[in-house]
């Protein structure tokens, strides 16, 4: 059995697999990540390998810790992979990202995938049927645009996300809903079908926490995966344990 960690900016998140299943998912906050896992292994006695992305984010004493509690694979840049990266910046290139990838090379291996993740920030990425890596885009998610609007203005309020009723806003709040919202739709449509022109047998997919709320949407058909990347980090621990 495997366990992936997933740390992101405000929570931890701690996966199960058995090969290729999922057993078990839970949510904890920084502080909580060595009793999460401990508990995990109390439950699993054959949990012994584990990956773990996004270490910055963890207490350089977390992170010995959770080293002690498992045979660990930190996932970075020099990590082996399941796919040629063909990046100009490889050292660069986020750990989700990387994540993201490698569970569209496992699901639909030999194909042209674009990978949509809609969170804080919205990343493209495109691995093409021959195995490749070839990068993608980044640009600012939902709620980063909402929250800009209202940092770097004077007068312009926070408002919680929303679908906009009318492209045509009648007041200040409907008209930060439709640009926001409406322009992101628009820019996702837009950016899927300029790589379907280049890439006709193109298989989209869209994740991330605002996954659901966007994939109803959009014009294209999209597969959407909440577990995506944690499917992910469990393939490239796999990639390196041959198991």
């Amino acid at each position: 059995m495997n366990l992936i960690i997933d740390v992101g900016n405000s929570y931890v998140k701690l996966a199960v697999y058995s090969r290729n299943t999922l057993k078990e998912k839970v949510v904890v906050k920084h502080n909580e990540i060595v009793e999460g896992i401990f508990e995990l292994k109390s439950k699993y006695s054959t949990l012994k390998h584990g990956i773990i992305s996004s270490v910055g984010h963890l207490n350089s004493e977390d992170f010995s810790n959770v080293e002690g509690l498992i045979n660990l694979l930190v996932l970075n840049s020099k990590t082996k992979l399941p796919f040629k990266n063909t990046y100009k910046t490889p050292h660069t290139l986020g750990v989700d990202r990387i994540a993201l990838v490698s569970a569209s090379v496992k699901q639909f291996p030999n194909e042209n995938v674009l990978i949509i993740d809609a969170g804080t920030c919205i990343t493209y990425d495109f691995i093409n049927k021959e195995n490749e890596y070839l990068g993608g885009a980044i640009s600012p998610g939902l709620r980063t645009r909402y929250k800009s609007l209202n940092n770097l203005t004077a007068n312009l309020p926070l408002l919680e996300t929303e679908l906009p009723k009318n492209i045509i806003g009648q007041s200040t709040e409907e008209s930060i809903h439709s640009g926001v919202v409406t322009g992101i739709l628009k820019e996702l449509d837009g950016v899927i079908d300029e790589y379907k022109t280049k890439y006709l047998d193109l298989t989209v997919i869209l994740t991330g926490g605002d996954a659901n709320f966007l994939s109803k949407q959009l014009k294209s058909s999209i597969f959407a995966n909440s577990n995506f990347l944690l499917e992910g980090l469990n393939y490239i621990l796999q990639f390196n344990s041959n198991e």
